[in-house]
C-alpha cells in the first residue's frame, strides 16, 4: 500500500502538485520486487508529529490495508523512528519510508565491492537512530539503581557494534576514494565526458549506442550503480573517455550521496557533463531540477554541462516537448534507442570541449620530436614553420595540456596573433625572450 502526503511546500504556486509523485514511488516498489495493491494520498500543511498523516487517515489506512491484505505500507516521505513505530502499532503491518526502499534497491543491485561497501554504510547510518525500534520486544526491567533490563543492554551493545562498523566502512571507502582519485588523475591526459541524469533517463542505452560498451541497460530504476568508462571515438575530434554513472532521484538520501562519493569521482573530474533527461516523462522539468540539486550538493553544479533531451521517439505530447525546448533552447534532442540526433550530440560535445582550447604559437627545437608528437596527439596542429634549427607550431591546445609543456628549456609558448607571426629566432641567432605562460593560460 502506497501513501503520499503532499505538504504545502510541495505544491506549486497555483496550488497543484507537479506530476504524480506516487507514480515514481510505485516504480521504486516494483523495482524492489513488490506488488502495489493500492494508493492513498493526503494534503496537509505540515506533518503530524506522531504519525505524519492525520489520525482519521490512519484509521482509513488501517481499513484499506486489511481489505487489500497488504503486507507492507510504503510512505513517499521520510519518517522518524517514532512515527514508524506508532504507525505499525496502529495499522498492524510493516511500515517503510522512501529512503528504506531506495536503500533496498541499491543493496540488491550493488555488484562491485566498492558499491556494496557504500550501500552497507548508507544502510547502517540510516539504521543507527532506529535501533531502539528493533528491540521493543525486550523488556526494560528495573533491578536497582543504575541497572537496566536486557533490552537496554542489547540496544547499547548493538549501537556500539554499528558505530564501529560505520567507522570501519568509512575508513575502507576513504582508501577506495584515494585510489579512485589516483586512477582518474592518471587519465588526465585524456578529455573526459560523464553522463549524469535522473534514474531511468536512458544513460546506459546512450552509452551503448555511442561506444558499443554493452553495459546493462534496463527499463528499471537504478539499473546502474557502478561507474563504467569506455573510449568514445568522437567524430572530427578523436578519442575521449565517456563514463556512465549512477542515476539520481528526487530527495536522494544525503548519506547515500556521501557513501557513493568515490563512485562519482569520474563525474567530479570530468571535463564535460552530458545531462541526460527523459523528454517523454511528464515530470521531466522536476527531474531536471532534481539532478541539478544533486550536482549542487556534490559541488559540481558549475561544471560545463550539455543537456540532452532523450527518448524523443516516445514523446506523446508535442506541446510538452516544445515547452522543454523553449525552456532549454540549447538542449540537444536525441533518441538513444533509434540513434536519432546522435550526430548532433557529437557535434555539440566537440564544440563544448573546444571552448577551452587556446590558440597558441609554440617555439621549440626541430629535434624535439617528443613534444611535436604530444602536440599532434592532444592538440590541433594548424601549421609548422621551420627557421634554421627551430620549429614554430601554430596549434590549438586544451588548457589542461599546458602543464607538460611548462618547464621545458627549449619550449616557448605564446598567444597566436593572426597576420603577425613571430620568428623563432632573431637574425643573429639569439632566442627571443620567453612568453608569459601563465598569461596565456
Amino acid at each position: 500500500m502506497l501513501v503520499g502526503v503532499y505538504l504545502s511546500s510541495d505544491r506549486a504556486s497555483n496550488g497543484t502538485i507537479s506530476g504524480d509523485l506516487l507514480e515514481e514511488l510505485a516504480g521504486l516498489v516494483e523495482t524492489a520486487g513488490a506488488e502495489v495493491v493500492g494508493r492513498i494520498t493526503q494534503n496537509r500543511p505540515t506533518p503530524d508529529p506522531a504519525t505524519y498523516i492525520g489520525q482519521g487517515k490512519v484509521e482509513s489506512l488501517k481499513q484499506f490495508v486489511e481489505a487489500a491484505d497488504a503486507d507492507v505500507v510504503v510512505f513517499d516521505n521520510d519518517l522518524s523512528p517514532a512515527q514508524i513505530r506508532n504507525l505499525e502499532e496502529t495499522i498492524g503491518a510493516k511500515v517503510l519510508d522512501r529512503t528504506e526502499i531506495i536503500l533496498d534497491i541499491f543493496s540488491a543491485r550493488a555488484q562491485t565491492h566498492e558499491a556494496r561497501l557504500a550501500v552497507e554504510l548508507a544502510q547502517l547510518e540510516y539504521s543507527l537512530p532506529r535501533l531502539k525500534r528493533m528491540w521493543t520486544h525486550l523488556s526494560r526491567m528495573k533491578m536497582g539503581v543504575g541497572m537496566r533490563g536486557p533490552g537496554e543492554k542489547q540496544l547499547e551493545t548493538d549501537r556500539r557494534l554499528v558505530e564501529k562498523r560505520i567507522n570501519d566502512l568509512r575508513s575502507d571507502l576513504k582508501q577506495i576514494e584515494k585510489r579512485k582519485e589516483r586512477a582518474v588523475a592518471a587519465r588526465s591526459d585524456r578529455m573526459t565526458v560523464s553522463l549524469v541524469g535522473y534514474t531511468n533517463a536512458g544513460k546506459s542505452t546512450l552509452m551503448n549506442k555511442l561506444t558499443d560498451a554493452n553495459v546493462l541497460a534496463e527499463d528499471k530504476l537504478f539499473a546502474t550503480l557502478d561507474t563504467r568508462t569506455r573510449r568514445w571515438q568522437l567524430p572530427g575530434w578523436g578519442p575521449v573517455l565517456l563514463s556512465d554513472t549512477v542515476g539520481f532521484i528526487r530527495d536522494l538520501p544525503h548519506h547515500l550521496i556521501a557513501s557513493f562519493k568515490a563512485t562519482l569521482e569520474e563525474t567530479r573530474q570530468a571535463d564535460l557533463l552530458i545531462h541526460v533527461a527523459d523528454a517523454s516523462n511528464p515530470a521531466a522539468l522536476d527531474q531536471i531540477t532534481s539532478v541539478y540539486e544533486v550536482l549542487h550538493e556534490l559541488g559540481i553544479d558549475e561544471k560545463d554541462t550539455l543537456l540532452a533531451l532523450n527518448k524523443v521517439d516516445r514523446v506523446s505530447d508535442p506541446l510538452a516537448l516544445e515547452s522543454l525546448r523553449s525552456r532549454y533552447p540549447h538542449a540537444v534532442l536525441v533518441s538513444a534507442a533509434t540513434g536519432d540526433g546522435l550526430p548532433r550530440l557529437a557535434s555539440a560535445v566537440s564544440e563544448a570541449l573546444s571552448k577551452d582550447f587556446l590558440d597558441l604559437e609554440i617555439h621549440l627545437s626541430a629535434s624535439n620530436g617528443k613534444t611535436l608528437a604530444f602536440l599532434a596527439q592532444y592538440g590541433e596542429v594548424l601549421s609548422r614553420t621551420y627557421v634554421e634549427d627551430r620549429t614554430v607550431v601554430h596549434c590549438k591546445l586544451p588548457q589542461k595540456y599546458l602543464g607538460p609543456l611548462r618547464g621545458q628549456e627549449d619550449v616557448q609558448i605564446r598567444p597566436y596573433k593572426s597576420g603577425d607571426p613571430t620568428p623563432a629566432v632573431t637574425t643573429n641567432g639569439h632566442m627571443l625572450p620567453p612568453a608569459n605562460v601563465d598569461e596565456v593560460a
